[in-house]
């Protein structure tokens, strides 16, 4: 067993796009069926917290995570610190209600799991949406902060991926069973999305662009095919250049508006949102007239390109504000 479709610098992960369309599927469905069942599908405040080893890895933790944010708590009997975490977050499943699910992992019965997401010290604590592993903070930490991660997590599971998270009820047994979901009937553009998801995993960039233009001119709106036109475009741009050469030009042409957005392409790439980002507006802070636009332009797409309802894509938007005006 190893987990997949993990991405611990996150952002341009070639399974992003297809990983959404299911989660918010997956999402979907459980709703419907608890609907058409006339029940809610609901759990008990006690199922908000489980215990999680590597047997069960794949269906506690990743499958899961198609409904609802689950985030993990890895720790051990000997460590003092987490004796002091693990009742917080404890407590805060149950508080946020269904928002987020909390998975603890005891690291000395789990090594592999330990090993796999790179941990070197307890208490580490990682969330995973959509089968996408994001790191959220290591060692102690205090509840204040704790509450503003958790709330930034449950908002982008829930504007990106469409996890609006699970029914609780105080009065729900324990451990029952929810009820699988039936198909999805297919939508009008499934097809089109599905061939661009296959194009981008065996390297047909041109292919995958191609597929989601064809989504977008039937349905410009489509927030999918929008998404995975962007990831696939800067991939494509990225494709093929030599990245020390393209460093060193950014380095030595800081007034070069091409060399500064072909480095800030890199820097996304690689998972250094907060780089590409401050890179591009501290260039539209010092251009003008069409070089400034031209910035701005290739800002806005690497915009879409991490998702608008992001946290840094929020902050840089402010920052981009001010850089122009």
């Amino acid at each position: 067993m190893q987990p997949r479709n993990m991405s611990m610098s996150g952002v341009v992960d070639l399974a992003a796009v297809k990983a959404a369309q299911e989660a918010k599927a997956k999402a979907e469905q459980a709703r419907a069926q608890a609907a058409r069942e006339g029940g809610t599908g609901a759990i008990s405040p006690a199922d908000l917290v489980i215990d999680v080893d590597e047997a069960g890895f794949e269906q506690d933790v990743l499958q899961r995570s198609a409904e609802v944010p689950v985030v993990i708590d890895f720790w051990a009997e000997w460590c003092e610190p987490c004796k002091q975490l693990s009742p917080v977050l404890e407590r805060l499943a149950v508080e946020y209600n269904g928002r987020f699910l909390l998975a603890k992992v005891d690291v000395d019965a789990n090594q592999m799991l330990m090993q796999q997401f790179g941990i070197q010290g307890i208490p580490a604590v990682f969330a995973v949406v959509a089968g996408q592993a994001l790191p959220l903070f290591q060692g102690a930490a205090g509840e204040a902060q704790i509450r503003q991660t958790l709330d930034q997590l449950v908002q982008v599971g829930e504007q990106r991926f469409g996890l609006t998270g699970l029914t609780v009820d105080p009065e729900a047994e324990p451990g029952g069973a929810q009820a699988a979901a039936p198909e999805r009937p297919a939508g009008p553009h499934d097809g089109l999305l599905e061939a661009a998801v296959q194009a981008l995993d065996s390297g047909d960039l041109s292919g995958a662009v191609q597929a989601y233009k064809n989504v977008l001119n039937e349905d410009p709106g489509n927030e999918e095919a929008k998404l995975g036109l962007a990831q696939a475009e800067l991939l494509q741009r990225v494709q093929g250049v030599d990245p020390q050469q393209v460093r060193r030009d950014a380095a030595d042409k800081p007034a070069d508006v091409q060399a500064q957005i072909a480095a800030a392409d890199l820097d996304l790439v690689g998972g250094h949102v907060e780089d590409a980002f401050g890179r591009l507006i501290e260039t539209v802070s010092r251009t003008v007239g069409d070089d400034r636009d031209t910035v701005r332009m290739r800002l806005v797409e690497l915009f879409e390109v991490v998702g608008p309802d992001d946290p840094r894509v929020i902050a840089a938007r402010r920052a981009l504000a001010r850089a122009l005006f």
